[in-house]
């Protein structure tokens, strides 16, 4: 086949010089084809957001890949319910609530303004009835409502809001005097500004970030529930027809509708949009593709439509240009460290293996020898037989210099693969006396 790619179209044969230059072209051709791991990392595209602020992050370990004014306080709106749910869920989980209890509607919670609206004044409902209507309703009322059995108050539980703001880590000044996300003077005109908690609730884009990753991370379940397109307020289909306002589910897809046409996105199952006058339309977005989920956060977008087109833009661009790399499996020996010495051991040294994988998420194209791996054995007093397999015996640490930006890294620890036994006093004499006359021989040998 080679000699019949170094004919020309007329059945001449080409020079022996041609041939030769036609034939190594051919073949770093096929080297490029059959190599493919040696292209280099691609160069991400710039992004413009039309937002105030916005931030995309991986959701499992929080790295940041796009901010826009993260660190800036605003209004958030109703993805303050976002925090409104973890506290929920967290005293479900603590068993200090069960989603089968029964709550009554408040005349308070019954008259709060804003979206929802779909309770009444002494009904009664239960604890995973009121939460769907929050989650999929936006429901202030239901928020309200499971606010107040949970803090005894809506701003008891608002002062819980704060203390799980610190808890969790956001910003210092990460701050909620409402479960809902109303502004304070919308709060004025029903009577209902907090007397305890001044100023306005506000929080940053990298704050909502935080928070949708520890509902994501500790309550995924609660995704199931963020996912529902269309539900009833009661079970058994009873009470009000609610209707998700996030439109980019890709539940939304089978419906046909608007939303599924121009909004509709593959792999998005969460999680809370916001808008009032003064936050503007916000959106805190989740969406899972071949293992690889990214969390987005839109704040302060101008219209209703732009926080979801703003949304899917930072969506692709994270699943588009980013993909998750493994760097070394668990249980692997490693060439830089394969094993290390121990003291008191029948063996002097026993082997060691990766505790955990080291992975990272990188531009694509990123190769394995872009990294720079050490490791180092434990302090020599915890390298002290007897040694039981799975004891940490050190550490191996990934580095992936920066290019743009910060460096990342990871630090995985090295784990015994098998157990050492203690030798006994005898064997330990013994080779202290071995040891010693080696030592007298080495330096006699270095006296010539």
């Amino acid at each position: 086949m080679a000699f019949l790619l170094l004919q020309s179209r007329q059945g001449k044969k080409l020079t022996s010089l041609t041939a030769f230059v036609i034939s190594s072209a051919l073949f770093f051709q096929l080297i490029n084809v059959i190599s493919p791991n040696t292209a280099e990392a691609a160069d991400v595209p710039a992004l413009a957001i039309e937002a105030q602020a916005a931030i995309l992050i991986e959701a499992e370990t929080g790295q940041i890949l796009y901010e826009l004014n993260k660190d800036e306080l605003l209004p958030p709106a109703s993805m303050a319910k976002m925090m409104s749910e973890y506290v929920i869920l967290e005293t479900i989980e603590e068993g200090k609530l069960n989603w089968s209890d029964k709550v009554t509607v408040s005349e308070y919670s019954a008259k709060t303004g804003g979206s929802g609206g779909a309770l009444a004044e002494g009904e009664v409902y239960t604890v995973e009835e009121l939460f769907k209507n929050m989650s999929i309703f936006s429901g202030n009322d239901a928020t309200i409502a499971l606010a107040e059995r949970i803090g005894g108050s809506e701003e008891g539980f608002s002062v819980m809001m704060n203390e799980m703001a610190r808890e969790i880590g956001l910003s210092e000044k990460a701050y909620f005097i409402n479960a809902t996300g109303l502004d304070r003077s919308d709060l004025e005109k029903l009577n209902m500004a907090p007397a305890s908690l001044p100023g306005e609730t506000a929080i940053t884009a990298h704050d909502a970030a935080l928070i949708a990753q520890r509902i994501i991370l500790d309550h995924p379940d609660a995704l199931e529930i963020a996912q529902t397109t269309e539900a009833y307020s009661k079970a058994d289909n009873k009470g009000v027809l609610m209707q998700n306002w996030n439109w980019m589910l890709e539940g939304w897809k089978s419906y046909n509708n608007d939303f599924a046409k121009l909004f509709s996105y593959e792999g998005l199952d969460g999680l809370k949009t916001g808008h009032t006058t003064r936050a503007g339309f916000c959106f805190t977005g989740t969406a899972e593709r071949d293992g690889l989920r990214i969390i987005s956060v839109v704040m302060a977008a101008p219209t209703m439509n732009k926080r979801f087109y703003e949304t899917k833009k930072l969506l692709d661009y994270g699943f588009d240009n980013f993909e998750k790399m493994i760097v070394i499996q668990p249980k692997t020996v490693i060439e830089q460290l394969p094993a290390v010495d121990i003291k008191k051991g029948v063996a002097k040294e026993v082997g060691v293996v990766t505790e955990n994988n080291a992975q990272f998420l990188v531009k694509k194209g990123t190769k394995l020898e872009d990294f720079v791996i050490t490791a180092e054995a434990a302090d020599e007093k915890e390298r002290i037989a007897p040694i039981k397999k799975g004891q940490v015996l050190g550490q191996f640490k990934v580095v992936l210099p920066a290019t743009d930006g910060t460096a990342m890294e990871q630090t995985v620890n090295l784990v015994a693969a098998q157990d050492a036994e203690k030798a006994s006093w005898l064997r330990l004499f013994f080779r202290g006396i071995g040891d010693f006359f080696k030592s007298i021989g080495g330096g006699i040998k270095n006296l010539f």
